[in-house]
């Protein structure tokens, strides 16, 4: 794996995890039901399985649920534009979804490299 892959594919599991903390923090200081806390975690954390053994499609899929974050928080955004919350939230899910697409093309490049790559070779 290149140092930009890896690089990448770190930045995409730190701000998963901002993103994930802010999600919560936001329930918390909102004071939101059980229901609102497993509506705004658990479709991220639907994935962290298949990002922890690097399935490319888990990534894939992430981004675009992510989509649905990046709506709610630009809305937010132009609601309480003071916030430093729903900003932290909307930097993390841009961050999150740049950083994991790249992550797939440059993952996947490296996997097509090291398949294509005669065994005899070191």
């Amino acid at each position: 794996m290149s140092s930009r892959t890896r690089r990448t594919g770190l930045l995409a599991l730190v701000s998963y995890a901002l993103l994930l903390g802010q999600q919560g923090l936001d329930a918390w200081v909102n004071q939101s039901p059980w229901f609102i806390w497993a509506l705004k975690l658990a479709p991220l954390l639907l994935f962290l399985p298949g990002m922890y053994r690097d399935n490319l499609r888990s990534y894939i899929w992430l981004c675009f649920v992510a989509t649905m974050y990046f709506m709610v928080l630009v809305l937010r955004i132009f609601a309480q534009p003071d916030n430093p919350l729903v900003i932290t939230g909307l930097v993390a899910v841009v961050l999150m979804f740049t950083s994991a697409m790249l992550y797939v093309r440059w993952r996947a490049r490296d996997l097509k490299a090291a398949a294509a790559k005669p065994e005899n070779e070191p």
